[in-house]
């Protein structure tokens, strides 16, 4: 099963660049479903984070999309959070619980954000109600949490943070996705970073494996700074990650 690992990589890399993100959560729900151990899923998801989102932060720059009063604070509040939750070392059965809830909530979201009514140009639609202002100590405060959860699960951040900030109206559509992609690139350095203050091996994702993660983010990055994304992709990733937490959270129960 594990000679699907690279196609599988690159299919998540290129569904998730084009909306701004990584492909953690992704990652994460196919070695979880290949049956990798957790010890290797977790590092080896931040990884991947660290090279598709600097595709995807390129990509969106060269657009012209990115917002930097936007990602500051976001960034300067989740750096040392996600080192922090890097440097923890939860036990087997408390890690495959928290990931699996994180899988099970990024597969609601996606479910969610896959039926929200946008506009022909991308943006939310003018028919959703008013989102509330936000301020830089929410900014800060959502950064923080968001920047703890993707240390200790292995995950960039971006499904959480990119719903919260359409939330919020913190900006519109693809300005969101300009900032979630480094947003997501500095935690996955801080996270292992913080594995590696804590002993943890650096791991070896394979040659084709990173080719595959390279090529997919490339062309989703494209394909999302320059044009709109399909939102049956949403919904199929959508499965692939309830799947996964599936599977996590039936372990105790000997499912």
């Amino acid at each position: 099963m594990q000679e699907l690992l690279p196609l599988a990589i690159g299919l998540v890399a290129l569904l998730y660049a084009s909306v701004g993100h990584a492909g953690a959560t992704g990652y994460l729900a196919v070695m979880t479903l290949l049956g990798m151990p957790a010890a290797v899923v977790r590092p080896t998801a931040l990884s991947l984070n660290v090279i598709v989102a600097t595709i995807a932060s390129v990509q969106f720059f060269r657009a012209g999309h990115f917002r930097s009063r936007l990602f500051w604070p976001l960034a300067a509040a989740s750096v040392p959070c996600a080192f922090v939750g890097g440097a923890i070392t939860l036990p087997t059965a408390a890690f495959e619980a928290v990931l699996g809830g994180v899988l099970l909530a990024s597969a609601a979201r996606m479910m969610l954000d896959a039926r929200r009514p946008v506009s022909d140009t991308g943006e939310i639609s003018p028919s959703l109600p008013e989102r509330p202002r936000r301020t830089p100590a929410m900014l800060g405060a959502l950064g923080g949490g968001v920047g703890l959860l993707s240390g200790l699960t292995g995950v960039g951040g971006g499904v959480f943070l990119t719903p919260a900030l359409l939330a919020l109206g913190a900006a519109p559509v693809k300005n969101i996705a300009a900032v979630t992609a480094p947003f997501i690139l500095v935690n996955s350095l801080a996270g292992l970073g913080g594995g590696l203050l804590a002993g943890r091996p650096f791991p070896s994702a394979g040659l084709l494996v990173i080719a595959a993660a390279v090529l997919g983010g490339a062309i989703g990055s494209h394909v999302g700074a320059f044009h709109l994304p399909a939102r049956i992709l949403r919904l199929l990733m959508a499965a692939v990650l309830a799947c996964a937490s599936v599977k996590l959270l039936g372990r105790p129960l000997g499912l």
